[in-house]
């Protein structure tokens, strides 16, 4: 007689709450400085400022902290546009998320840029590159942009890199110990990105064998990638 086949476990990618209190940030020294400009506001070194860093680096996580403390509202620069600025800047700070090349609308920003100035708003600008290194069409925009002070964040470095291991996990309510921290920060890129996502992998190759994180799961799935 056959023996008898067993379904395939189903993963299911259920949401997972990842929490961007003060508290629940990770400092090192790849991000004091955006953890220190969201520390010093309101004695910021203009009203509008720039917050740029890699994938995955923390800027989402530093807007949504200062968002909390200054009251300001939160939009994507790609969805900015001229009519809906008036309204962004009501409460007198906004946070311009993911600003991108050909992706924003130039004309919006710029209105943006003015009327903060002329209504003493702040506003925070996040993005992955500075602008030096984005191609803006409007010189005018160019310009203001250019002017403005910016705040990097850097890749982390091990300790950082370990403790976001660390926090992704915990964020998933993800159990795991040192060997599988020690094994992932030794052979994944380090960067912010790679690190998320060699959890978020762990957690759902985990859940459809049933088995647990381990470093052999760990070493098995990275072999395959």
């Amino acid at each position: 007689m056959a023996g008898r086949v067993h379904p395939r476990q189903l993963a299911f990618a259920l949401p997972h709450a990842e929490s961007l209190t003060r508290d629940n940030f990770l400092e090192g020294p790849a991000n004091a400085a955006g953890a220190a400009l969201v520390d010093a506001w309101p004695e910021w070194p203009s009203p509008v400022m720039l917050l740029v860093g890699p994938e995955g680096s923390g800027k989402s996580h530093l807007a949504a902290i200062w968002a909390e403390q200054s009251g300001a509202r939160c939009t994507s620069a790609h969805n900015l546009t001229t009519a809906d600025v008036p309204a962004e800047l009501a409460t007198g700070a906004l946070v311009v998320e993911d600003f991108r090349s050909g992706d924003v609308d130039e004309r919006a920003l710029f209105h943006l840029l003015n009327l903060a100035r002329e209504d003493q708003a702040y506003v925070l600008i996040t993005a992955r590159v500075p602008p030096s290194a984005l191609q803006i069409e409007l010189r005018d925009l160019r310009s203001r942009l250019r002017a403005l002070p910016v705040v990097s964040l850097q890749p982390p470095d091990d300790q950082l890199f370990r403790a976001l291991i660390v926090k992704f996990c915990a964020d998933r309510q993800l159990g795991i110990d040192e060997s599988v921290v020690s094994y992932l920060a030794t052979r994944i890129e380090r960067s912010y990105a790679a690190a998320r996502q060699a959890v978020a992998l762990l957690d759902t190759e985990a859940l459809r064998l049933g088995r647990p994180v381990t470093r052999a799961l760990a070493a098995e799935l990275l072999r395959k990638a």
